[in-house]
């Protein structure tokens, strides 16, 4: 099992003003420059100002959104910035094909359905997808959660329109209200606070939960949900779980006592697009110790599918900040301005920088993604490839709702490691939408859920989430993926060594 503990988070640093004082370079080269992670070409936390921003709503009362980023401005950060780099070298590792990244939450966090049960059952269901990964397919697992900050969504119009009214479209808990009525759409600055306030208590329970005897390894794997009992996902894991016990007293007649930080605690980070970019700037600060600069309201950021344009305000945004990056990239993105991507937000080309979180359906996926994989290979770029089976196969149901079919993410997920194999590249990880309750929203999985269900659980307030059956479903089958690249690699190594 690979080491799950992690130290103490550090004592926060002081938070800075909205727009740090930049500290003079005195006689630092621009190469000196840039290996501290400084910017010489102009950038400051709110460069970003100066380009074509998409998907960020127009408030009615801008001062009201310029006081609410003033007061952001001096809150203490959400995330330490020796969370974040120790984030980044795990990605590193996965980049390399030696680590395993399972990144996984709500579609968007809500302020109406937040409680402790709901992040304890999404924490509960990752560590047991991680058990799953790890121990069937002997990779360390990295844990990332769309949690503590997945409140805004991007919206392919500005508008919707029912029975007749056009109001503006509701684009996450963090700018307006999904009631359909005038008041609620008007984007509030309010809202941002109310984010930052759920983020805080978000990460302070799962902090709790990590480090507090919730993720007692013995204990993780004594779980299984009741509305899994009985079920084929249930007595894989129960089955898997024994094995795990029996690895567990092995450890321990070695020496290792059950009460060592690798036994009873976890690593946990978190994660959400970078949408918001007034929310985003205000939680940057520059580190005391590096001088970088980092986006404090998560450990890592990523920029969508509508928002990555090379010369917009999000990708300005993100190359000057110190965290793990994403993109999101579908089939309608051309290999050669993917590397420019990555060229623009990893410049000195560090592992574990950079995550290509790629979502085009199966049969896109076996023809785009080994274009994107030679081009960045070509270019020398080191990424950590990730697959998001989620986005591109999302269906309309016959009674209007919107769901997602699990044979159709597994066939996107099965053509993900049959290219990164046939390209002798790395599949370094999953990106989904789950979570822990008892859902009804994708149809399918070994527990199936018919069209006709989806009425019973759908409680979704906007894109439609795996429920922990098919969520461990999908885990088991993973690993049974890396187990077979693993056993390949080591019988061709050995082959090797005998001849």
């Amino acid at each position: 099992m690979a080491p799950l503990a992690t130290a103490p988070p550090p004592t926060p640093h002081a938070p800075r003003s909205l727009v740090p004082r930049v500290r003079p370079r005195r006689g630092l080269t621009a190469v000196r420059a840039a290996s501290q992670g400084r910017t010489t070409d102009g950038w400051t936390p709110g460069s970003w100002r100066a380009r074509p921003a998409r998907q960020i709503p127009e408030y009615p009362d801008t001062a009201a959104l310029e006081a609410t980023e003033r007061t952001l401005a001096e809150f203490p950060p959400l995330v330490f910035t020796g969370e974040v780099r120790k984030l980044e070298e795990r990605l590193g590792e996965a980049a390399m094909g030696r680590a395993f990244l399972l990144q996984g939450g709500d579609c968007a966090e809500s302020f109406r359905e937040f409680n402790a049960q709901k992040i304890r059952d999404t924490f509960r269901l990752i560590l047991q997808m991680a058990v799953v990964l790890t121990f069937g397919g002997q990779m360390p697992t990295i844990k990332v959660g769309r949690m503590g900050g997945q409140f805004a969504k991007p919206r392919s119009n500005p508008t919707e329109t029912v029975d007749g009214v056009t109001l503006p479209s509701y684009r996450g808990d963090i700018i307006n209200d999904q009631a359909f009525d005038e008041k609620s759409r008007v984007p509030d600055p309010e809202r941002l606070i109310r984010a930052y306030t759920q983020s805080a208590s978000t990460l302070n329970l799962l902090r709790a939960f990590a480090h507090g005897g919730f993720a007692d390894l013995q204990r993780v794997t004594q779980w299984n949900l009741d509305f899994l009992r009985h079920s084929t996902q249930g007595d894989r894991y129960l089955e898997l779980s024994q094995r795990v016990h029996e690895a567990i007293g092995f450890m321990v007649a070695a020496g290792l006592t059950p009460q060592h930080p690798i036994m009873t605690t976890a690593e946990l980070w978190t994660s959400h697009e970078s949408l918001h970019l007034p929310y985003e700037q205000a939680l940057t600060r520059e580190d005391s110790i590096s001088g970088r600069y980092y986006d404090c309201s998560a450990h890592m950021l990523w920029v969508g599918e509508r928002t990555r344009q090379l010369d917009g305000a999000h990708v300005e945004f993100l190359r000057g900040i110190s965290n793990p990056l994403g993109i999101k990239v579908s089939d309608k993105l051309d290999p050669s301005e993917l590397v420019k991507l990555c060229e623009t937000l990893n410049p000195h080309n560090k592992p574990g920088r950079l995550t290509i979180i790629t979502r085009m359906g199966a049969e896109n996926m076996r023809v785009k993604l080994p274009q994107m994989i030679r081009a960045v290979r070509q270019a020398g770029m080191i990424v950590t490839w990730v697959s998001d089976p989620m986005h591109g196969n999302t269906i309309s149901a016959p009674c209007g709702l919107k769901t997602r079919s699990f044979d159709s993410i597994m066939a996107e997920l099965r053509a993900f490691f049959d290219v990164h194999g046939l390209e002798g590249s790395y599949p370094g990880g999953v990106h989904l939408e789950m979570t822990g309750q008892n859902v009804t929203e994708c149809i399918g999985g070994s527990k199936a859920v018919t069209f006709d269900d989806l009425s019973a659980r759908y409680h979704t307030h906007c894109d439609p989430r795996l429920n922990a059956s098919q969520s461990l479903e999908l885990a088991f089958a993973i690993a049974d993926r890396l187990r077979n690249k693993r056993d390949k690699t080591w019988h061709n190594l050995t082959s090797r060594v005998v001849a």
